[in-house]
């Protein structure tokens, strides 16, 4: 960790490369970038550096390496998993100041972004342009007026129509990075799809662990032609669950299938009245999508299934305005869990479909064990499940049985042939779980790949992939003496 000497030519030499005011390092603002949205996960960086380019990105991380700093790279913030948070004496490496949108390539359907530009302004822009408006960038996770194309690449986010369209990795043609020492690689930029190994493939999920995305080439992919929105509700949760699978066996694959128990099915009708009953116990949202003349013979039948299993009604349209009234409700699902909990924590894994009944079971049972509230609105099409865990931040027992509880349903949901993470990433939330999940071969070969990288150990420390140098309890109170985060 920098000391207080180090901290100010530190920053003395990052205000050289990017100028007045692209600088933060007064202790009252550097709180609002303490965490992402993961709220457990605090520590107080240095300071928060922001380039404009990715020659600045580069001459920002050379300083960092040189003085053996702990580099951080952040994007808008909205990550659930500590990824983006300063441990160990950390200089924030923020690129949300770099908007610029390169190149689009309409007739070849690709673009060219750096690293700041919004996951849903690019294709807002995309389709302002002459003949782009049937295209877009498909990854539509719920901040993608938020988050950022880097950051969404980082972590390979998935989003609402996951189930059809794939997570971000499915969408990157290249990317342009910068390595913890400073230099700049371009990999399979453009329509060089196939060149050499697939490093974009490695970079997808790395979680800046290996280096600090500056651009990203992405894939423009047309818009289906027309859609339909079933909006099913069920007195119990485990006859929705039967729904997602069958469908699904039936040959027809949704471009989303989102599902919320309910609690959250309260939460949300108070907040944006879509008419659902108060007794409702569980709710589907699902859409299909392709060609008119296909669409409602699919539609028919999946509000079929929805009423063999003892749908309590279904709402289907092919109104554009309802369609957009109700996915904007889930968009906006989780800022209106505040109406009932004063912090929360979303946990995030992967299960076979056709255990959906008893997963949400057992969520509900490690809850009750743990004395611990939990909803969940989730991406049932392909089983990506996020119990949400409601607490009280300001309650240290709390804080503790919510982390032991996020373990224990991970350690479930890997044991039933799941994965510790759908969408979300590692960060520090579960890092303690890389284990569980891989087997020890596997997690060295995951640590010689950083150190291939990262020798030093400067880039991201501590996330994704366990390290000695920083390390940290997330079920223990923070420790006010280490602001920088807890050094092993």
């Amino acid at each position: 960790m920098a000391g207080m000497t180090d901290s100010k030519a530190i920053v003395s030499a990052l205000e050289r490369i990017v100028g007045p005011g692209g600088v933060l390092d007064d202790p009252a603002e550097l709180l609002a970038y303490e965490c992402d949205g993961f709220p457990i996960a605090k520590a107080t960086p240095i300071a928060v550096v922001y380039p404009t380019s990715t020659e600045q990105v580069a001459e920002c991380v050379r300083v960092l390496a040189k003085h053996g700093v702990i580099c951080v790279p952040r994007g808008s913030g909205t990550g659930l998993t500590g990824g983006c948070v300063g441990y160990g004496g950390a200089v924030l490496v923020c690129t949300s100041r770099m908007k610029k949108i390169d190149h689009v390539d309409i007739a070849g359907r690709w673009a060219c972004v750096e690293a700041g530009v919004l996951n849903g302004e690019l294709t807002r822009y995309v389709q302002s342009l002459p003949g782009g408006a049937g295209l877009h960038f498909a990854p539509d996770p719920s901040s993608e007026n938020a988050s950022t194309v880097a950051g969404n690449a980082a972590t390979n986010a998935g989003g609402l129509h996951t189930l059809k369209y794939g997570v971000t990795t499915n969408h990157v043609l290249g990317m342009e990075i910068v390595l913890p020492d400073g230099e700049v690689v371009t990999t399979r930029p453009g329509l060089c799809d196939g060149v050499g190994p697939d490093l974009p493939g490695l970079l997808c999920g790395s979680e800046g662990t290996l280096g600090l995305i500056t651009k990203v080439w992405v894939r423009l992919t047309p818009q289906p032609r027309a859609c339909r929105t079933i909006l099913a509700t069920f007195t119990h949760s485990r006859d929705a669950t039967r729904v997602v699978a069958d469908v699904i066996a039936d040959g027809i694959v949704p471009a989303a299938m989102e599902m919320m128990d309910g609690t959250m099915v309260k939460v949300v009708e108070e907040t944006f009245a879509l008419g659902i009953a108060p007794d409702t116990g569980a709710m589907l949202l699902i859409e299909v999508d392709g060609v008119e003349a296909t669409l409602d013979d699919d539609m028919q039948h999946v509000v079929e299934v929805c009423e063999t299993h003892h749908a309590t009604s279904v709402d289907a349209t092919g109104d554009p305005a309802r369609r957009d009234e109700l996915w904007t409700a889930r968009r906006k699902a989780f800022g209106a869990i505040g109406k009932v909990s004063p912090s929360y924590c979303t946990q995030d894994a992967c299960v076979p479909r056709s255990m959906l009944p008893e997963v949400l079971e057992r969520i509900m049972e490690i809850g009750r064990e743990f004395g611990l509230t939990i909803t969940n609105v989730f991406h049932a099409g392909d089983g990506n499940v996020h119990p949400i865990l409601l607490f009280d931040e300001d309650d240290p027992q709390q804080v503790a049985n919510t982390m032991h509880a996020s373990h224990a349903i991970l350690a479930y949901c890997i044991s039933i042939g799941g994965a510790l993470t759908g969408e979300h990433g590692v960060g520090v939330e579960k890092l303690g779980m890389m284990n569980v999940m891989f087997n020890e071969p596997t997690m060295a070969l995951f640590g010689r790949i950083k150190e291939a990288f990262d020798p030093a150990e400067t880039c991201n420390v501590g996330k994704l992939v366990p390290s000695a140098k920083v390390a940290v309890d997330l079920t223990q109170p923070a420790d006010a003496n280490t602001p920088g985060g807890a050094l092993a």
